[in-house]
């Protein structure tokens, strides 16, 4: 499991990215592959969500073992699309749908393009420890002195922050709660602190997500749907994608990943290693896991 102080100074990494990635021109070399892709390849990564980072860092370490040249850039998802649509970034992994992202695809799914969903297994929650006095949503608002007042959320412009404002809030009569919004690893630290005192706290999390392994959290009841249901990660490309990357394009539309992998990939990622040197621990959990991951360039 991640320490405390791992899990700030991450958080200090991350918003160091976020602030100095910007959009950068993505296949700054002509150069074509033998398989007819172009050779560089940037993948924009939503900062704080794990799953589309232990993804964007498995393809990494796959595609640099087919020749590729692949730049990872941390952003927000709103600059993420306006660069896809520009064709300033070549690829996200992320995409989370029919909900999340919805009002993102809305505004640039005509200028981007959809390789389909690689795990069907997602979910927005709301989550509080696990020895709470509550088990639903609508139970909230009735005590929210019990988690001092406060639900603790992520970035502000998240598709689970935008969830939380306009459903959420609104159903379950939480308008009286502070909602705090800051980062993934600000909540993260938030949640620790709380469940390692044994303080009663409340959050916006999803599956799949480490933490569910790493601290004693249940899911509260969502009996009106405010959080939608299941939902689909998508890969998404620029407008360009299929026309660069002919090959990629195939492989990324058959690529799938259930929970039990990307739960092993993550643990080892975040809770059992104190690095953010990934390429590491990514290159022997594909060691460990041959069999699948050769299958992804099949």
């Amino acid at each position: 499991m991640k320490s405390f102080t791992k899990i700030a100074l991450s958080g200090v990494a991350v918003a160091g990215l976020l602030g100095v990635a910007g959009c950068s021109s993505s296949g700054s070399s002509d150069e074509t592959l033998e398989n007819g892709d172009a050779k560089d390849v940037t993948i924009a990564v939503f900062n704080g969500w794990d799953e589309g980072i232990a993804a964007s860092e498995l393809w990494k370490a796959v595609l640099e073992g087919e020749g590729y040249e692949v730049e990872l850039e941390y952003a927000d998802p709103a600059p993420v699309y306006q660069g896809l649509s520009d064709n300033d970034y070549d690829l996200t992994l992320d995409t989370w749908l029919p909900v999340t992202h919805k009002s993102y695809i809305d505004q640039y799914g005509d200028k981007i393009t959809d390789l389909g969903a690689w795990n069907e297994e997602a979910k927005l929650t709301i989550a509080v420890n696990e020895d709470a006095p509550i088990d639903s949503l609508d139970e909230l608002a009735d005590n929210a002195d019990l988690f001092g007042n406060q639900l603790v959320g992520i970035e502000p412009g998240a598709g689970l922050t935008e969830v939380t404002t306009d459903k959420v809030i609104p159903e379950y009569g939480l308008e009286d709660m502070d909602y705090l919004t800051s980062s993934t690893p600000a909540m993260l630290t938030e949640l620790k602190a709380a469940t390692d005192k044994g303080d009663n706290v409340a959050v916006t999390l999803w599956r799949p997500h480490w933490a569910y392994d790493a601290f004693p959290i249940k899911d509260l009841e969502d009996p009106k749907g405010a959080l939608g249901g299941a939902e689909g990660i998508h890969s998404f490309g620029s407008n360009e994608f299929e026309e660069k990357y002919p090959t990629l394009t195939g492989w990324l539309q058959n690529f799938s990943m259930d929970n039990e992998h990307l739960y092993s990939l993550e643990n080892v990622m975040f809770n059992e290693n104190d690095t953010d040197d990934y390429g590491p621990i990514v290159e022997q959990w594909i060691a460990d896991n041959q069999e699948y991951v050769d299958g992804l360039t099949k």
